[in-house]
């Protein structure tokens, strides 16, 4: 069975016919779309699936879509403003945080979220606001070097 929803993602308003079961994650990846939010483990243990909803970060794998009618979602495709790159997407690609990419728009997201939480954030805060999502290829340096750059300016 599926019902209408209505989203504004990344901006724009969607109105989307949903299964009633259908996670946020497969509305946001299969009907609108979007590559940046990516299907990890489907348990909210990865975080390569953190969007924000309302200015929140969660996993939308664990988000049943027709719970966030009306909402407003953003995903590392809606951080950057047309063309300009977001702080945040510009100090990932300067530090080389982005070896294979699958985690990035993930990561992004949270930190996004830390950032908002406390502008200049030391290095515990740093890695205690991305300890949510994984990565197997940086080894985080590169991750938290991105994230403080941003903060800097």
């Amino acid at each position: 069975m599926k019902q209408m929803m209505t989203l504004e993602v990344n901006g724009e308003m969607h109105e989307l016919l949903v299964d009633k079961d259908a996670t946020l994650l497969k509305v946001l990846r299969e009907q609108l779309g979007l590559n940046g939010p990516k299907r990890g483990c489907d348990s909210g243990g990865c975080g390569c699936c953190t969007v924000h909803i309302d200015g929140k970060a969660v996993y939308s794998c664990l988000c049943y879509a027709l719970a966030y009618d009306g909402a407003k979602v953003t995903t590392a495709e809606g951080l950057s403003s047309g063309e300009e790159l977001h702080p945040l997407q510009s100090a990932f690609i300067e530090t080389g945080a982005v070896q294979c990419g699958y985690c990035t728009c993930g990561m992004m997201m949270s930190a996004k979220q830390l950032l908002d939480d406390c502008p200049h954030p030391d290095e515990e805060q740093i890695r205690q606001g991305i300890s949510g999502n994984l990565c197997r290829c940086t080894g985080y340096a590169k991750i938290v070097d991105a994230v403080k750059l941003a903060a800097e300016g």
